[in-house]
């Protein structure tokens, strides 16, 4: 697998991300994976908002999120069926627009995906969108994939054997996440201006349409869930865990 970050000039807000992909990607391969960061595909959109303040901040992450609870920086959030800080709205590299998520990142992916498919008469291509996030107990942010197409994004181990033969029972590999985090280390966070990048020769399954809830976790199904509630977190600080 081989992944190239491709430099750009600077995306404007309101214009076409397809013009702007095809003015700057002259060639994809069959088999490649085209990925996207979502802050370009939703200035695309109109997405943003020029004047804002604290108050409208709060109250527009309000609107954007399934759950809001206020932590420290930041407001810990679900949309989108995902964990993540804000609602994925951001400032960083946005010239004093706030930048929202895209409306729909699935829908864009598909999009792009069947004109490149179109365009250069692949059999198989992949887009993915991605954000970025910050795991809990954990420094740093990576990568993820808000939305991705032509492809599996969940490699299934179960009703395998590991390499002494024994069952796996439960055992699942979160693909298009895993390529999302490897693409953004390449593209960056900071003032890269890589906003676009190719895996080549990737480890996937190519399929025609994919499952936009198969990487879902139902909270009552989530094997941290009893974690969170019984973790005290100045214990937790001070290197000791109580239960």
């Amino acid at each position: 697998m081989k992944i190239k970050a491709i430099k750009t000039r600077i995306f404007l807000p309101n214009e076409s991300l397809r013009l702007f992909v095809d003015q700057h990607i002259k060639a994809i391969k069959d088999g490649d994976i085209l990925v996207i960061t979502s802050k370009i595909a939703a200035l695309s959109e109109g997405r943003f908002v020029a004047k804002w303040d604290k108050a409208k901040k709060q109250k527009i992450i309000r609107q954007e999120s399934e759950i809001m609870i206020p932590a420290k920086h930041i407001c810990l959030t679900v949309k989108d069926g995902m964990v993540m800080a804000s609602a994925g709205i951001d400032e960083s590299n946005g010239n004093g627009l706030l930048i929202f998520l895209p409306r729909d990142s699935w829908k864009i992916a598909s999009v792009l995906r069947r004109y490149f498919m179109t365009k250069y008469q692949l059999k198989h291509l992949g887009v993915i969108i991605t954000d970025s996030r910050n795991a809990p107990f954990r420094a740093g942010a990576s990568g993820v994939a808000i939305a991705y197409s032509g492809f599996k994004g969940l490699k299934d181990y179960r009703k395998t054997v590991d390499i002494f033969g024994r069952s796996f029972h439960s055992s699942r590999v979160d693909v298009a996440d895993s390529l999302a985090s490897a693409a953004v280390l390449c593209m960056g966070e900071g003032n890269e201006k890589k906003p676009l990048a190719i895996i080549s020769n990737p480890p996937v399954e190519y399929i025609s349409k994919v499952n936009r809830q198969e990487l879902r976790v139902r909270i009552e199904e989530d094997m941290y869930a009893p974690l969170f509630q019984a973790v005290n977190s100045r214990n937790f600080n001070s290197g000791k865990t109580t239960y």
